[in-house]
């Protein structure tokens, strides 16, 4: 009876423990915006630094792609391909100046703010300075661009018309609770976008002081038990 008692204290205390692991945080947040992304040959590479600071060379191709992800390695690449040839065939060379393709890719239905439709995505081929940002590029081929107090880019063309790196909940609603830090919306480098959303995958510290609180009283238990046994 007392090692029958014993082995239903030990499953308690294990059933308790699980529980407690199951209820971890939730998967982290989402977040709306603007990523940036630089060309990689026939692919996308996510940028490391924000549109304002990237100075690209002549021949460059730059994306902008608006969706809801969670940091930048969860975030949407731009859907056409970076080709900088085909982009800027119709912008002939201008001496002093130099040409910078752009892909701009508002992104999926699935990805827009309540009540608004995402424009198809486009390209355009700056021909701007030699020493112009991205940003500068961008803003003279894509107008009416919105910037948020902190040099986030909020709007490319005017989309959205509202909002600005806002935290999206699972069903797809914004809040204002969060906004996203991104290398593609803000001038410093980040991560969702890039930066600052990533969840953690481990369980947070009010989780294991919850497990280390059953595991006392399971060791509590079982040492009343042999008590009792001896």
């Amino acid at each position: 009876m007392r090692r029958a008692g014993r082995a239903t204290a030990l499953l308690v205390v294990l059933g308790a423990v699980l529980a407690v692991l199951g209820a971890g945080p939730a998967q982290a947040a989402g977040y709306r915006y603007w990523s940036f992304w630089e060309s990689s040959g026939s692919g996308w590479t996510y940028a490391t630094q924000g549109p304002s600071l990237v100075r690209p060379d002549d021949g460059a191709v730059q994306g902008f792609r608006f969706s809801v992800s969670e940091d930048s390695q969860d975030s949407a690449k731009p859907r056409r391909t970076p080709d900088f040839t085909k982009i800027c065939a119709g912008t002939p060379a201008k001496d002093g100046t130099k040409r910078i393709a752009l892909v701009i890719d508002p992104g999926t239905a699935a990805d827009a703010p309540a009540g608004e439709t995402p424009p198809a995505p486009r390209t355009a081929c700056a021909r701007v300075s030699p020493d112009a940002s991205a940003a500068e590029a961008l803003a003279a081929v894509a107008k009416p661009l919105r910037y948020s107090s902190d040099a986030m880019l909020c709007a490319i063309t005017g989309y959205p018309a509202s909002g600005c790196g806002e935290q999206v909940s699972g069903d797809g609603q914004g809040t204002p609770a969060g906004s996203a830090s991104a290398s593609a919306s803000a001038a410093p480098a980040g991560s969702a976008a890039s930066s600052g959303s990533g969840g953690s995958s481990g369980p947070s510290a009010g989780v294991l002081v919850g497990v280390g609180a059953v595991l006392l009283l399971g060791v509590a238990a079982v040492v009343q038990s042999r008590r009792r046994r001896g």
